[in-house]
């Protein structure tokens, strides 16, 4: 496998990873890779604590949490949501006022801007999430003036309460099991992982990366989706390279 160098910076050492879940270990239709997991698991197994900091509300990203035997806290909702502690003894924290969100909603709905929420809308307790049958510049114009941060993913559209995302709580629970941002590695594709991307340690996108994503990554990946996950592990030194077959 060729790589993908961007600049000289060497990678540091790795304490932790902290990784997004749709269009990161997934594919185009959101299908879990099971090279993506296999390599999460080895990871795991080398004792570094993953994170997921995703999107998604938090019982979906329990679920993936609990499933894969992850060990590191979880960040969903776009950092609006922070989970800690072992099975028995769960810590769940709201960092961002839903409220400020439902004001953002409203407001769109009031200026005819024609967004619908998501399924799983009826499960956050800290933002909303909309189709991306909008485009953002036209939600940003039509919220402009109010506390509210509009960011995409790729697969939706999320109003959050602004200076809330994934960097900072991302921070916060690094912080909780003694590890710094400059001591992970972080990886993701979407608008709403730049920022984290950018101050992280060491980080990856991929070639299926919004645009926000690869300029913030310290190393972008040829492959695509959960394929340029495992590329990106594998520059990182997390991971081997696949032996390829002798011809």
């Amino acid at each position: 496998m060729t790589l993908h160098r961007l600049g000289r910076r060497s990678v540091p050492r790795i304490r932790a990873l902290v990784t997004d879940v749709d269009g990161t270990l997934t594919d185009r239709s959101r299908r879990l890779d099971p090279e993506a997991i296999r390599v999460l698991r080895s990871v795991e197994d080398r004792g570094i604590p993953v994170l997921l900091a995703t999107g998604n509300v938090l019982p979906i990203a329990l679920a993936l949490h609990r499933s894969l035997g992850l060990s590191g806290p979880i960040v969903a909702e776009n950092g609006g949501i922070l989970y800690t502690g072992p099975s028995g003894s769960e810590h769940v924290e709201r960092r961002a006022d839903r409220k400020v969100a439902l004001r953002a909603l409203r407001r769109l709905r009031s200026r005819g801007v024609p967004v619908r929420t998501l399924f799983t809308d009826r499960w956050r307790e800290t933002e909303v999430a909309l189709e991306a049958t909008v485009s953002v510049r036209r939600i940003r114009q039509a919220v402009r003036g109010l506390p509210v941060r509009v960011e995409s993913t790729g697969f939706a559209i999320h109003l959050i309460e602004a200076g809330v995302g994934k960097l900072g709580t991302v921070e916060e629970a690094l912080r909780r099991i003694g590890v710094s941002i400059s001591e992970c590695a972080a990886l993701g594709d979407g608008d709403n992982d730049a920022q984290l991307l950018r101050g992280a340690g060491a980080s990856a996108s991929f070639r299926s990366g919004s645009p926000s994503a690869r300029r913030a990554a310290r190393y972008v990946s040829r492959r695509s989706y959960a394929e340029g996950f495992v590329e990106g592990l594998i520059h990182l030194g997390l991971v081997r390279p696949l032996a390829t077959p002798a011809e």
